[in-house]
């Protein structure tokens, strides 16, 4: 049964089942994270072909259920898995889920910062399409950005909403993750360039000038696209500019 609060949309074709588990390539080498279960179908499916499979549900009814039928390759944690840190459960080198949309942009944001070998992820459609957006598309925000930065994305597949139960609003598209090993251009703090693209991204309409403003109450005259908007931007230019804010104006300038 479907809890409201939770957003619950279940999956229930099982060939979509077997063709993320195809994507990410899962074999008896792997031990995946799946994130949300629900009642189980894609997790009997890693279960069939991975070493181990994590399975982290906020539901406990669904716990219950999932604990009876699941396989003993199978561990399944109750808890929420935006507040579980990836580094207090077994490791795990893949990650294949229908991530909940609720926690969509948390997961992900999380997920790409921790590291993984390869990730299959089910996602709405318009989230997965600002994941891969390009600078000047109206999908384009700090999560492409963030993507971009840390992996190579790719859509794989759309999911019609009929495939759920019960279906959602829109259509999903399945997206394939995979870790670059160095990221495509440096910046000199991750932590100050993640958060200033979120600040740039929060105030998107704006010059970037008038957004700097806002946020330190000077403008420097040095630093540059400020009379751009952040949409505008490249992800290697909000590294330029991240860069001369950090190195340049000392902890004025840093959060």
């Amino acid at each position: 049964m479907k809890r409201k609060e939770l957003g619950q949309h279940f999956l229930r074709d099982p060939k979509i089942a077997e063709r993320e588990v195809e994507y990410a390539e899962v074999s008896k080498e792997d031990v995946v994270l799946e994130i949300g279960p629900g009642w189980g179908i894609l997790t009997r499916e890693l279960a069939k072909r991975a070493k181990r499979v994590i399975a982290i549900e906020i539901d406990n009814l669904l716990v219950s259920h999932l604990k009876i039928m699941m396989p003993s390759n199978v561990t399944i944690i109750e808890g929420d898995a935006v507040e579980i840190g990836f580094n207090t459960i077994p490791p795990f080198n893949k990650v294949v889920s229908n991530i909940p949309f609720k926690i969509s942009s948390p997961i992900t944001f999380k997920l790409i910062r921790y590291g993984f070998d390869k990730a299959v992820l089910l996602y709405q459609k318009e989230f997965a399409e600002r994941m891969i957006a390009k600078p000047r598309d109206r999908n384009y925000s700090r999560l492409s950005v963030a993507v971009y930065y840390k992996t190579y994305a790719r859509i794989l597949e759309r999911v019609p909403r009929g495939c759920f139960n019960p279906p959602p609003r829109v259509d999903c598209c399945l997206v394939e993750l995979t870790p670059r090993e160095k990221p495509p251009f440096e910046v000199a703090n991750e932590d100050f360039f993640f958060d200033l693209t979120r600040e740039l991204f929060n105030h998107r309409r704006k010059k970037i000038k008038q957004t700097l403003k806002l946020l330190y109450n000077r403008i420097p005259g040095d630093i540059p696209f400020q009379d751009n908007r952040v949409e505008e931007l490249k992800p290697e230019e909000i590294g330029v500019l991240a860069n001369q804010l950090y190195e340049k104006h000392g902890d004025v300038f840093r959060y």
